[in-house]
């Protein structure tokens, strides 16, 4: 499985590329009043207004610093996979997902472009799912860490994409509203 790497400080991590779009420099962001310290903003990419997560602000507690390195990682983000709804259904997408292309999943997975603001991301990895490990602890404030892969550099700790947003930021940033006269 192709794995595009980042750092955060030392901590290596991992997305699955099939579930990358594309990855963009640094652009000019839109802030938004009120939201969590990890939301960074929104920004138009190609005409489509993109909400950007700042993982480094979300898994360490500081925003990324703006280097070279520093990327947005553009992903397709499937709105109703989260911990507080498992379900059959939601069992049943995640098998799909899981041994499918994600591009297959059609209207029962809203998707939207998500952006992940992340550093040094200048790095791939090719591992075949079997070195995958269990990481042995399961965080309840992070449900988006996944699996572990060892290479000659150390650990790698794998996010899971469907879950970096608890519900309420997730429904607020892929809210559709109807506007009045429209």
């Amino acid at each position: 499985m192709l794995m595009l790497l980042f750092c955060l400080e030392n901590e290596r991590y991992a997305l699955e590329s099939k579930q990358i779009v594309e990855i963009v420099p640094l652009v000019e962001i839109k802030k938004l009043p009120h939201a969590p310290d990890y939301i960074s903003g929104v920004f138009n990419y190609r005409g489509q207004i993109v909400p950007i997560l700042d993982l480094c602000q979300l898994i360490q507690g500081r925003p990324c610093h703006t280097h070279l390195s520093t990327r947005i990682i553009l992903v397709n983000y499937f709105h109703t996979l989260t911990p507080e709804k498992a379900t059959a259904e939601t069992a049943a997408t995640n098998l799909l997902l899981e041994s499918q292309n994600r591009a297959e999943v059609t209207s029962k997975q809203p998707v939207s472009i998500l952006g992940l603001m992340a550093e040094q991301v200048v790095e791939t990895l090719n591992k075949p799912e079997a070195e995958f490990v269990d990481a042995g602890v399961s965080v309840k404030t992070a449900p988006y860490l996944g699996k572990m892969i060892m290479d000659a550099q150390g650990m790698i700790q794998c996010v899971r994409i469907e879950y970096l947003l608890p519900e309420a930021e997730r429904s607020t940033l892929f809210a559709t509203h109807d506007i009045p006269g429209n």
